[in-house]
Formats: structure tokens, sequence, C-alpha cells
């Protein structure tokens, strides 16, 4: 069985828009100008670490326009591992080895993690992580918490039809006060 781990750069005030920045968003590249010193190293395990990515649309073509013309490892990673993207509009997916998922996404996930092993990681993907978690689907929540507060962009949580309690399985402080929190479900 797999697991569902979400992963994000998020901002203090729960801000995880366009960390990396190609989107037109007014901070975009915003957690490049934060030194992550060993997050990045957290990131490569991570990556070393990860079956299969699962994706909303919209940060799947983001991905697909960046990652298939870089190299080295993580690159290398990211382009040959399996990758799931939840969409009602995309048909042909052009990046390797992806499969798009057009049912009901709490259906789709909930199979894909009965019919898979090891991680499947979630980057960005707003709307999908918040039916995720409304679902009691996210296994693990790795919020990289950058020392900045942005005021305005996409917030990682929206509102849930009940609490979700969460464990704080680990924490550490990485380069200039990058916070690296990883909670699973309690």
């Amino acid at each position: 069985m797999a697991r569902i781990i979400v992963t994000e750069f998020v901002s203090i005030d729960g801000v995880m828009e366009a960390p990396g920045g190609g989107e037109g968003f007014k901070h975009d590249g915003w957690s490049f100008e934060i030194d992550r010193g060993e997050g990045d190293q957290f990131k490569l395990d991570e990556t070393r670490d990860t079956a299969a990515l699962l994706l909303g649309r919209r940060t799947y073509e983001g991905f697909a326009a960046a990652w298939p013309s870089r190299e080295g490892e993580f690159a290398d990673l990211f382009n040959s591992m399996p990758k799931y993207v939840i969409s009602s509009t995309l048909d042909k997916p052009e990046w390797a080895n992806s499969t798009v998922l057009s049912g009901d996404v709490a259906e789709e996930v909930a199979n894909l993690k009965e019919t898979q092993d090891g991680n499947i990681v979630v980057h960005g993907s707003a709307r999908l992580v918040q039916t995720l978690l409304e679902h009691d689907l996210v296994d693990e929540l790795r919020l990289m918490v950058f020392p900045v507060v942005l005021g305005t962009g996409k917030r990682l949580f929206g509102e849930t039809t009940d609490k979700k309690r969460l464990r704080l399985a680990d924490s550490k402080v990485v380069g200039d006060g990058v916070t690296i929190l990883t909670f699973e479900r309690a």
C-alpha cells in the first residue's frame, strides 16, 4: 500500500503560490530569495524516496514545462518516475511516464493508494491537497516554512468540514531560518 505525502514550500502566512516562479504571481520565485542550506539535501533525499508523483493539472503543466530540459540527479528522478495528474481537461500528457486520473479525486487517489507501493508525493497542487486533506487521504505533510510573510497569494489550507488532527513527527531549522516540519495523521 502506498503512502500519500504532501510536500510544500510555504510562507509563515501559509502562502504556497509560485515559490519557484514562472506563474506571474506578484512574488514569483519568493523561495529562492532565502537560503535553504541543507534543505536542498532534504528535498533531494525526499525525491530519492519517491515512488511516484501525484499532481494537480496546473502544477503538472508547470513541472512538465520545466523539468524535461533540466539535468542532474533531481531532474533525472523527476523525469523518469511515474506521474499521476488529476484533471478533467488534460487528454494527452506529454511528460514521460504520465497518467491522467479523471474520475472522482477521492476515489482515484484511494485506489492509487491501494494498488501502488511506496511514497506518492504531492508538490504544489493547492486544490488537490485541500481535497486530499478533506478526505483524510494524506499520510504525511512536510512543510518547508520560509521566514517571510507574503500577505497575498494562494494559501495551502482551505476550509474543511471538520478539524484535522496532526502529530509533529520531526522538525529542524536549515539555512537562513527555514523550518522543516513533518506531520503525520494523529
